[in-house]
């Protein structure tokens, strides 16, 4: 598949890696030289400098050809122009970055569609609704819907007290239970597990189940639930005022910013939030606020480290649900080693929506790619396909993958050694980054 990605910021790099590991046919475009250099020396695809909404740019760049054009430069304006001319020339399909969440609403859809543009990735709005879900479902750490949720994948830490705590995988798997574990996220390495595994302490476990059976997930690895009612914002940026608008009326928000000139604005973009100014770096100022009596707390300043410090911080004062911004993608595997509960990058979030969106023009694939280092993909099997030749414990699987469950017509399964995948079936795979290429074989 031929895709052009326009913008060489942190999401178009960061997609335009993921795409070539999967061996597409990638071509970047920026108009600056350095940011392309660094990237073409390392990856696997094509670059060409010039401009987003030059008709010779985009000539050169094979968009007349394109089945994907991704426009992701840092001004909505410039993003929407380039998809129309994309479009003109002969892409396929379109995608634009915006930051305007009223160019989402539906009434508005019509005219992007006229303009050539096929779909908006607003990240603002991803990441709100990622952490209204975290919020929601305080005890896990990540949560993926699969095949409109009839297999749900539920990313969990164990404590100490958790009951499979020092279990062998092949034991847990003799107990009576309604799930697979998919993978084990330990330290800085995303495993895909095989029976002489030990589940330890600290362990983030990626759980195949369905929705009925989630709630046992909680005594299994020693949580608890509880809801959250107040919440406290640090930084006022356009993820808090999204969320503000998106959950205000569920929980009770106070957001801390230390520009006064942004306080200032504030009550009116977040009628039904109290504001403050104040450094929410500071403790006194947090505990002058009442943040230990708060339910939740969020880091959304510009700065990872900031954001990673200061949650910590809000841990010791007794909040017992933190969540971070971390925009620096090598933080993400430290920053959930320690004691946070979930960790927000709107670039993993952005290229998850575009893998989903890239993998709708093959109506028979769907994907999710919300984690650094590993990818959840649903794939339609194919009559005759390599996996439907035996029960899965003789097909002799590629190392870094493991079937997680399937759906077949409207009911969702978990896989076992003796399941047999039959044609038709929505298989969900969950594999190392970049083996996903070598996987699709054995369902086509």
């Amino acid at each position: 598949m031929k895709i052009v990605i326009v913008g060489a910021g942190e999401v178009g790099s960061h997609l335009a890696k993921l795409l070539s590991r999967e061996e597409q046919d990638v071509m970047l475009v920026d108009d600056d030289a350095e940011r392309l250099a660094s990237i073409d020396a390392n990856y696997n695809l094509m670059t060409l400098r010039g401009s987003a909404i030059s008709f010779n740019t985009l000539r050169q760049a094979g968009v007349e050809k394109c089945d994907l054009f991704i426009a992701v430069t840092p001004d909505e304006t410039r993003n929407v122009t380039s998809c129309t001319i994309a479009k003109s020339i002969g892409a396929r399909k379109t995608v634009a970055r915006i930051d305007n969440y009223e160019f989402l609403d539906k009434n508005n859809r019509d005219f992007f569609t006229r303009q050539g543009v096929n779909a908006l990735i607003y990240p603002e709005y991803l990441a709100a609704q990622e952490i209204i879900t975290a919020l929601r479902r305080n005890w896990v750490r990540h949560w993926f819907e699969l095949h409109d949720g009839k297999l749900v994948i539920v990313g969990v830490k164990l404590r100490e007290n958790a009951r499979i705590v020092g279990m062998h995988l092949k034991d847990f798997a003799r107990t009576e239970h309604n799930f697979h574990v998919a993978a084990i996220k330990r330290r800085h390495e995303t495993i895909i597990p095989r029976g002489d595994d030990v589940l330890k302490p600290g362990d983030i476990l990626y759980f195949a189940t369905m929705r009925d059976h989630v709630s046992d997930l909680l005594d299994l690895c020693g949580k608890e639930e509880f809801r959250i009612r107040k919440v406290v914002i640090m930084g006022g940026s356009r993820i808090a005022i999204r969320l503000a608008h998106m959950a205000a009326d569920e929980f009770r928000i106070k957001i801390i910013d230390n520009d006064m000139a942004q306080c200032r604005r504030l009550p009116e973009k977040c009628p039904n939030c109290d504001i403050v100014y104040g450094d929410a770096r500071d403790i006194d100022v947090l505990r002058d606020e009442g943040v230990d009596e708060a339910d939740a707390f969020i880091a959304l300043s510009d700065s990872s480290e900031t954001n990673i410090l200061t949650c910590l911080t809000a841990k010791e004062l007794g909040i017992r649900k933190t969540v971070a911004e971390v925009e620096n993608l090598q933080f993400i595997s430290e920053a959930e080693g320690l004691n946070i509960g979930t960790i927000i990058n709107k670039k993993l979030l952005a290229s998850s929506k575009i893998f989903q969106i890239l993998l709708d023009t093959d109506v028979t694939s769907s994907k999710c790619l919300a984690l650094a280092d590993a990818e959840v993909a649903e794939i339609e099997v194919k009559p005759n396909s390599k996996v439907t030749r035996g029960p899965v414990k003789s097909l002799s699987l590629p190392y870094g993958m493991t079937i997680a469950g399937l759906i077949r017509g409207e009911t969702g399964m978990l896989v076992t050694g003796n399941t047999t995948i039959e044609a038709g079936d929505h298989v969900v795979v969950f594999c190392l980054s970049g083996a996903l290429h070598k996987i699709e074989r054995l369902f086509s």
